[in-house]
């Protein structure tokens, strides 16, 4: 986090973020101001509707750290792309106020906007958004040509953000003589060439094929690991949201339902939508041993036996647990025992009330 020096106190603000912020769309300004007010007092999406307004998003507010990753998810209309188009001036909020860097972006005139979203935002789109007549290199390269940078320059940066993202040797091919995946991977690579501090991600990987999406999940993982980018990335599909998010927001119609990180989505859903919503997610890879744990007593040793870390997913816990004839004790990163888990206790909470818990030779398998 950044300190803001001030009179008495330094004070720490977060990279972006997003204060009770609405989006209302109508046909006159005076009319999604009134729109406002009246979602302030308690009216509902659908009474606005038939008086001609459409509230897109309603009160949105949310802190995104340094170096995190937040995924924003939620069927289509949720307003989840709307939010999105804000964060980065696209859209202007017809309430609340958006930070970024302490800086408050709804104030800014036009021209310093587009000095922030073309030196401090990148975007990374569902559909590429490559340019066809352009190489891979000239595509990874638009975003430093629209900033001014001389061409040797932008070209090297370019060069390096493509092979960050795995495509080294394809500088000079195009855009058409690449595979889904390998289109996307430039739209990354434009993105991380400029250096943003932040990188907006809408559907990232939604258009592509499974097995391809799950790669570039992998890829953005290992990226983020190496570069601590600040990303929001917005999703439809729950099982993304849950293996990518440091935190996630669940919204529904225009609101923010539920933040948290994965672990508290599963464990302790707000309302029945989020609990319909998180039913088919496989806990297994999501949950970790220390959300399962009974506690240690303090300064309590590890037997001489397979012991895990308190972040092991369950599914591999329960591939130890099967081996042994006890609870698996739970270590920190120092090798002090922190908990233990009973086998019982992991196929409790791998199972839901829609299918029955398998064992955890089942997990295993």
């Amino acid at each position: 986090m950044r300190a803001v020096t001030g009179t008495t106190r330094e004070v720490y603000v977060s990279t972006l973020q997003a204060e009770h912020v609405y989006k209302v769309f109508g046909r006159h300004p005076d009319d999604t101001v009134a729109a406002v007010r009246a979602l302030e007092g308690g009216s509902g999406r659908d009474e606005l509707r038939s008086g001609g307004t459409t509230a897109a998003v309603i009160d949105a507010s949310f802190s995104v750290e340094p170096g995190q990753i937040f995924v924003v998810m939620g069927l289509s209309g949720s307003g989840k792309s709307t939010l999105l188009r804000m964060l980065n001036g696209l859209l202007e909020p017809t309430a609340g106020r958006i930070l970024f860097d302490g800086q408050d972006l709804t104030a800014l005139g036009a021209r310093e906007l587009r000095r922030v979203r073309s030196t401090k935002i990148s975007m990374v789109f569902q559909h590429f958004a490559l340019f066809p007549h352009r190489d891979v290199l000239e595509n990874a390269a638009y975003g430093l040509e629209v900033q001014g940078v001389p061409r040797a320059e932008r070209e090297r940066r370019a060069t390096e953000a493509l092979a960050l993202c795995g495509l080294e040797g394809w500088e000079k091919s195009w855009p058409d003589e690449l595979s889904g995946g390998m289109q996307q991977r430039v739209g990354l690579a434009r993105a991380l060439a400029t250096d943003a501090d932040l990188l907006l991600m809408d559907e990232s990987f939604s258009a592509l094929d499974p097995l391809i999406r799950r790669d570039m999940q992998d890829q953005l993982l290992e990226l983020q690991h190496r570069l601590k980018k600040t990303i929001v990335f917005i999703t439809h599909d729950l099982n993304e949201a849950m293996r990518l998010g440091d935190a996630i927001a669940v919204m529904r119609d225009g609101r923010i339902v539920q933040q948290g990180t994965a672990e508290d989505i599963l464990m302790r859903p707000a309302d029945e939508y989020v609990a319909s919503f998180i039913q088919d997610v496989d806990r297994s890879r999501v949950l970790t041993a220390d959300a399962v744990m009974d506690e240690a007593d303090a300064g309590a040793d590890a037997c001489d036996c397979p012991t895990v870390s308190a972040d092991t997913p369950l599914a591999e816990l329960c591939s130890v647990s099967a081996r042994v004839p006890h609870p698996v004790a739970v270590t920190d990163a120092d090798g002090a025992v922190v908990g233990s888990v009973p086998q019982d206790r992991i196929v409790a909470f791998i199972g839901d009330e829609q299918r029955p818990p398998m064992a955890c030779s089942e997990v295993a398998a």
